[in-house]
């Protein structure tokens, strides 16, 4: 999937403190596994002119930063086709000059990326949950610099996980949010109206016990209530 024709058509931020787009002057490329990742790392850029590729697959995103030089990669470690840190590395070996980011849905780093050189800052998904804005202190980390680690994988222990019961309701909502859908495409989906979604949404939150809707499904997937 390739969404870098349709970056001005996205809504509003879906983090509760946008990414530090100030810190960056340069071309930012993001590939993400599936619409949901790959909507929400976009829209929580306050200035999305930055965003030059925004796409699901490792070729895709090679083609984009073999065209130009971009200043930042963020990139999950799957992909819908390709893995992230060897994207990470075949961009580091193109442009040395690039910051890179990855975010482990798999809350490990693989052995043989642990020491590389050019894997600068690795956010595991289990830190996502908790209110800790990881992925905004890695940008900053890397834009100054600075290699970084998320707290779990730097103390090898993950947070501990509690997963609620949710209603039928619930359930619906949390894989519609996974599938990369808006308020007004869950309401349309539901048959409700749009107000009615957003309500359905922040009860979701409450249950779930999250900030916002990337830590929603992130916890729904921790807890094997939904896939992306």
């Amino acid at each position: 999937m390739d969404l870098t024709p349709f970056l001005n058509s996205l809504e509003g931020t879906t983090l509760d403190q946008v990414l530090i787009s100030v810190a960056i002057s340069g071309k930012v490329a993001i590939a993400m596994k599936g619409r949901f990742l790959l909507r929400s790392v976009c829209e929580s850029f306050k200035d999305r002119t930055r965003i030059g590729c925004a796409v699901t697959d490792e070729a895709t995103c090679l083609s984009y930063l073999g065209r130009e030089p971009y200043e930042l990669l963020i990139c999950t470690d799957y992909l819908e086709d390709g893995n992230g840190f060897e994207l990470a590395r075949k961009a580091r070996a193109a442009q040395p000059g690039l910051r890179v980011v990855v975010l482990a849905l798999g809350d490990v780093i693989p052995a043989q990326y642990v020491e590389a050189p050019w894997l600068e800052a690795v956010v595991a998904e289990a830190d996502f949950i908790g209110d800790q804005r990881p992925l905004q202190a890695a940008v900053l980390a890397v834009m100054g610099h600075h290699s970084y680690r998320s707290p779990s994988l730097r103390s090898g222990t993950l947070p501990y996980l509690s997963c609620p019961r949710l209603t039928k309701r619930e359930y619906e909502v949390l894989d519609l949010l996974a599938s990369g859908l808006t308020d007004r495409e869950i309401a349309e989906s539901l048959v409700v109206s749009e107000e009615t979604a957003k309500t359905y949404t922040k009860r979701l939150l409450k249950t779930l016990d999250v900030n916002n809707r990337l830590q929603a499904v992130l916890k729904g997937m921790r807890c094997g209530m939904v896939q992306i």
